[in-house]
């Protein structure tokens, strides 16, 4: 399975010199805090633009359950307002089902691994073509992080890769792989600040698209 993944994050960077290349720009502010012990709340707004101007919001709460040192489950809840191909706002809802995994390493190196299954409810279904951000998919995230000594950045690396697991032309195969790279700053104290560079691929798509997207977020800690 592994090696699997490997060979298919590496078999579409070839053809990314061949993609068209889109621009997106994501911000996120967020807060969070606990309800009892282990069990936290989350309350996430999400903006994203792209060269037509906003594209994409949304809100998002969650809560989550650390049930092991190393496992926490989450569920989240997505409203989501995107401009359709005609330019109007639709409304729509996503629920997001996850389970984190993470490992430290003599407190500095640190692995993390989201599995996501994402779905919309039945009662409210698109008619938009299929979008792997927000529609059915199973979602693998692998993550390294490592904490420079005295130093104020973190630098991360991930690489996310996207499942449709829904019948039809499109269906039942991998339809997008996402990286990211970037850092977040250490304040040591409640305000959590992030700044990444994400490359989006579509993959065995007629129209293969490119997206260069930078994101910010900031969170606060209660």
């Amino acid at each position: 399975m592994k090696k699997g993944i490997l060979l298919l994050a590496l078999a579409s960077l070839p053809a990314c010199v061949l993609a068209q290349h889109e621009f997106e720009y994501w911000t996120e502010v967020g807060v969070e805090g606990r309800i009892v012990k282990k069990l936290d709340w989350a309350l996430d707004l999400n903006v994203r633009f792209d060269d037509n101007g906003l594209q994409t919001f949304f809100p998002q709460p969650g809560i989550s359950y650390k049930l092991t040192k190393w496992f926490k489950p989450s569920v989240e809840y997505r409203f989501l307002i995107e401009k359709n191909n005609a330019g109007n706002f639709k409304s729509s809802s996503r629920i997001n089902i996850n389970g984190l995994f993470d490992k430290s390493f003599d407190k500095r190196l640190k692995l993390t691994a989201r599995l996501r299954y994402q779905f919309v409810p039945q009662l409210n279904v698109t008619t938009n073509a299929y979008d792997p951000d927000f529609d059915q998919a199973i979602r693998l995230k692998p993550k390294i992080e490592y904490d420079i000594n005295d130093f104020k950045l973190t630098p991360e690396l991930s690489a996310e890769f996207f499942y449709n697991p829904t019948y039809g032309p499109d269906g039942r195969q991998f339809s997008k792989i996402r990286y990211a790279g970037g850092f977040s700053v250490d304040t040591n104290n409640p305000h959590s600040i992030t700044l990444l560079y994400r490359l989006d691929y579509l993959i065995r798509q007629h129209d293969e698209d490119l997206s260069h997207i930078i994101s910010l977020s900031y969170s606060y800690e209660f």
